[in-house]
């Protein structure tokens, strides 16, 4: 926790805040501030009513740019707190309250779909604009963004702007920075900044990428214009295999993608994680999947690449008709989340991911060496009812890992983070950063990730710096998130021990 800043008292906050927006706007209902002090990496003690982060002063529903330019100029001057917000799906800290007195400043009513430019192939959005509606409107055009994380159906578009988010038909599409093309966001002090959508420009460093992937940490992001693609399911094809390691499965998707196939999903599901979603067929192996999708020409080739390759490697086809089944049900609706949260109610069971980046060359040795230190380091390894890992989204120079765990919890709500969550995600991490990879994928740093910062971007760490000093000088925005804070998180979260008592201080690989 940190102790506030601000000029003015909670009350006064509140009495201020009256006058800048309509009463209507300000939400201070005690349940509604306890929720909005966390994110879906607290989801344990929360469902359990545990809310140790501090309880922001209100949630401030903006209407309109004006509307956050004024809030952001009023924090500014009274050194507020600001945690900007749209779809609440945020994974990693990056939406917790870790000032005391801190307002939550709310896009979701920003919703509007300000443009749908079929010809220049964009669409402009406000930020609180959900993906799913975006995307049903789009499709009855033939158009899509081909953006379609698995949170699609609780998104929305200033959130996935802000976390740099990645869906799930990555590799053919790309990920949301690919598809951005213009953008409106609010700085601290209530400076509204447009950067015009326009096909490509070399007018100096790309600045959109000052605001994409920000975290609510420089400034807050009002409006978004995205790329569009036409929308052609009837030519999708679909295929599927089951392989007997690991290092088979990423050799098969290194050969397609770096051949220059972009299938919209490439997948590689380790055993354990395959049996959760693949029981009817895994048969405890690997399983690749892949996806061609666009014109038909394109698919037709694709899908003749995609057998070739597999042909080269030891394999058990499998019916594509169950790959078509998994692919129509992939998203998290709310639906999905409310019966995980009575399964950990129930259960006393639950499931978490970190997911991580490296090249071709060190993803294989990153999966092994996290397997094998959860497996044979980890104290707590026999609560674990799963452990294994996939690969989801892919590159010309490398794949992702999406390390999945689920564990049975034998301790009160309370401990279950420091027990379970924060040292298996810190494993992952610093195996990741040891082969020079990247601590993280997407779904952002949040305040959870912090603690290696300074470690994933080296001597380049100035100019990240550099652009905290620039543009939120007086450190209103977020603060914790991306950029490192004492206090923000707990001890144990902040300087996490993978060595288990073996050595006297923190971090291992740091």
């Amino acid at each position: 926790m940190i102790d506030s800043i601000a000029t003015l008292d909670r009350a006064e906050i509140l009495q201020r805040l009256a006058g800048i927006v309509r009463p209507e706007q300000i939400d201070t209902d005690e349940q509604h501030l306890k929720d909005a002090s966390v994110d879906r990496f607290k989801k344990y003690q929360s469902v359990h009513g545990i809310h140790d982060a501090p309880t922001p002063v209100a949630i401030v529903n903006a209407e309109s740019t004006e509307d956050v330019a004024a809030i952001l100029a009023f924090a500014d001057d009274n050194l507020v707190n600001i945690v900007p917000r749209t779809g609440r799906t945020g994974t990693e800290g990056g939406l917790e309250t870790s000032v005391v007195d801190t307002i939550v400043l709310d896009c979701s009513r920003m919703d509007a779909v300000l443009k749908i430019d079929p010809e220049n192939m964009q669409v402009t959005v406000q930020a609180g604009v959900p993906l799913q509606r975006l995307e049903d409107e789009l499709r009855l055009q033939g158009l899509t963004t081909g953006h379609s994380p698995q949170s699609k159906p609780l998104a929305q578009y200033g959130g996935l702007v802000a976390t740099r988010s990645i869906g799930q038909f990555s590799t053919l599409y790309g990920a949301i920075e690919d598809m951005v093309v213009g953008l409106e966001a609010v700085f601290p002090g209530g400076k509204v900044r447009r950067i015009k959508a326009v096909p490509r420009r070399s007018a100096g460093p790309d600045i959109r990428h000052v605001v994409i992937g920000n975290e609510g940490a420089l400034c807050v992001i009002t409006e978004v214009t995205v790329k569009l693609f036409r929308y052609q399911p009837e030519n999708n094809e679909f295929h599927g295999a089951l392989v007997d390691d690991m290092r088979t499965g990423i050799a098969i998707l290194r050969e397609v993608i770096t051949n220059g196939f972009h299938p919209s999903v490439v997948r590689l599901y380790s055993p354990e994680d395959a049996n959760q979603h693949f029981s009817h067929f895994s048969k405890d192996k690997c399983v690749v999947v892949f996806v061609a999708e666009g014109p038909a020409g394109i698919v037709r080739a694709t899908s003749e690449e995609i057998q070739r390759v597999l042909a080269q490697h030891p394999h058990e086809r499998v019916d594509p008709a169950l790959i078509e089944a998994w692919f129509d049900n992939l998203n998290w609706g709310q639906d999905k989340i409310d019966a995980e949260k009575a399964v950990m109610l129930r259960d006393g069971q639950l499931g978490y991911t970190t997911e991580v980046s490296a090249d071709w060359s060190a993803v294989g040795d990153v999966y092994d060496a996290v397997m094998r230190r959860i497996r044979e380091e980890y104290p707590y390894a026999g609560d674990l009812t799963m452990l294994g890992g996939h690969s989801s989204h892919s590159y010309q120079t490398g794949t992702n890992m999406y390390f999945v765990y689920d564990y049975r919890i034998d301790c009160s709500p309370e401990e279950e983070i420091e027990k379970y969550h924060i040292p298996l995600n810190a494993i992952i991490v610093e195996e990741a950063l040891r082969h020079g990879g990247s601590m993280v994928h997407h779904h952002g740093v949040g305040k959870y990730r912090t603690p290696w910062v300074e470690e994933e971007h080296g001597s380049a760490f100035a100019i990240m710096q550099g652009l905290k000093a620039q543009f939120d000088p007086k450190g209103i925005m977020n603060k914790g998130t991306i950029f490192p804070e004492p206090g923000a998180i707990q001890p144990a979260a902040a300087d996490p021990d993978t060595t288990f008592g073996r050595a006297t201080s923190g971090r291992t690989g740091a």
